[in-house]
């Protein structure tokens, strides 16, 4: 099993172990013991960088390992892995704002039932519950903003085999992504929109 040091450390580089590197349709697919990249799922793209010199273009599940596939071969053994720091800084942004505007839902009795957290396409999808309300964009706006205002800290919850993310008081969720550490690296409110389709509502957002 790959150790997944994303989980609990934010740092963007590690020395680790090459265990295997093969080739593969896109380039070489290594396995190391540990890493740093976020894979795709949970809603958010994979995280981009480098091991060693070779550049790593996308991470993904298969069983319990995760797979880094990279442009040139890497050696087995000793590697220093490095995460692309601005594509990280901006998918664990989204991710953040993702899951407020899910609490914002919840509070208005929604129930939020997808997310989806890639750039220019992040969306939070909820059906009504029992109460729902309407829910409106300056209201959201201004939830939003005091919760930024307050830079509420992240707060990591792991139980057995699963992770739980926060921030401050407000509701915990599953999650294996990638967050800001605490809301003020939000820089800003996200840009909002709302539509409803066959008794689904969608907030979609955007952050600059």
């Amino acid at each position: 099993m790959t150790s997944r040091l994303f989980f609990t450390d934010d740092a963007l580089t590690a020395d680790v172990d090459v265990l295997n590197c093969t080739p593969h349709a896109d380039g070489f697919a290594v396995i190391l013991n540990a890493t740093p990249f976020h894979p795709q799922g949970g809603g958010q793209p994979s995280d981009t960088g480098w091991i060693n010199t070779s550049e790593v273009q996308k991470v993904f599940h298969e069983q319990d390992q995760l797979v880094h596939i990279v442009k040139q071969p890497v050696p087995l053994g000793k590697a220093h892995a490095r995460v692309d720091e601005a594509r990280r800084h901006l998918n664990a942004r989204l991710h953040s704002a993702g899951h407020l505007i899910g609490v914002c839902g919840e509070r208005a009795g929604w129930i939020p039932t997808k997310a989806h957290h890639w750039p220019g396409e992040c969306r939070v999808s909820f059906i009504p519950g029992n109460n729902a309300q309407p829910l409106c964009i300056g209201n959201l706006e201004a939830q939003l903003e005091q919760w930024i205002s307050a830079d509420l800290p992240r707060v990591i919850q792991i139980n057995a085999d699963q992770r739980l993310i926060g921030f401050g008081e407000l509701p915990s969720y599953p999650c294996g992504g990638t967050h800001v550490s605490s809301l003020k690296q939000l820089q800003a409110v996200p840009k909002l929109s709302i539509s409803e389709k066959k008794g689904v509502l969608a907030v979609r957002y955007q952050l600059d």
